[in-house]
């Protein structure tokens, strides 16, 4: 599946600074980081490897390919990294199929930005038959587009995934808030000129210019995410309060 801008989509015309909203999925606003790691786990059990706890911080965030290639090497797992990719993927989706739980906040927020038909993508680094099973509990009305992580040639710290969600919006990165959880996902939107809201789910994140890390969802409002963007005048010149 590939993803499309709908023949409706208008930016807003409220002459808000804040052009869009990219969203990351896994950890930001579905709370399935364990099930990925749980997923590596038992995956690598049936191979006859335990996986150390500390490996969770590295693999955390990533694309598929690096986590997999990752835990391959540290493992020695006489597997081939697209035979793994493809049982990790099917596990995972075993896990979802029973449920996925929403982050505090998310469902709240997608609703805001909505409602104000702030234009919106789900960048993730899963691949896109996950984020289609995924946004059946987050509701695909919610997103006018979303990327995946095998839609680009490099995923997740490169900024290829959001330079896309950008151009498929026409929108200005800078002119653009992302929520991320991991500091993999941070890397990818602050390397695509983007501001950037953390909210940490496995590792900590530390604050930084351009960034802002708060707790959970709940401490953003579309209020909070405009606070973000320099206002601008009609000319494109900054606007001075």
């Amino acid at each position: 599946m590939t993803s499309r801008v709908p023949e409706s989509f208008t930016l807003p015309a409220d002459g808000a600074a804040l052009e869009a909203v990219f969203l990351d999925m896994d950890g930001t606003l579905v709370d399935t980081e364990g099930f990925w790691w749980d997923a590596e786990a038992e995956v690598f059990a049936d191979l006859g490897h335990e996986l150390d706890e500390a490996w969770r911080d590295v693999v955390v965030g990533g694309p598929m390919s690096r986590s997999a290639g990752f835990l391959i090497e540290m493992t020695g797992a006489d597997i081939a990294l697209p035979e793994l990719t493809v049982l990790l993927n099917d596990r995972f989706e075993a896990r979802i199929d029973r449920g996925v739980p929403l982050m505090p906040g998310a469902e709240r927020l997608l609703a805001e930005l909505a409602a104000h038909r702030v234009p919106t993508a789900l960048v993730s680094a899963s691949h896109r038959r996950i984020i289609d099973r995924v946004l059946v509990s987050l509701g695909p009305a919610n997103f006018t587009l979303s990327v995946a992580g095998d839609e680009t040639p490099r995923t997740k710290p490169y900024p290829d995934p959001y330079l896309l969600a950008a151009r498929g919006l026409a929108v200005d990165p800078a002119r653009c808030a992302v929520i991320e959880d991991t500091a993999t996902g941070v890397a990818s939107a602050e390397a695509a000129g983007c501001r950037v809201v953390a909210v940490p789910s496995v590792a900590p994140i530390a604050p930084a210019e351009g960034r802002t890390v708060v707790g959970s969802l709940e401490e953003v409002n579309l209020s909070f995410l405009r606070s973000l963007i320099t206002p601008m005048n009609g000319d494109g010149t900054v606007r001075v309060s």
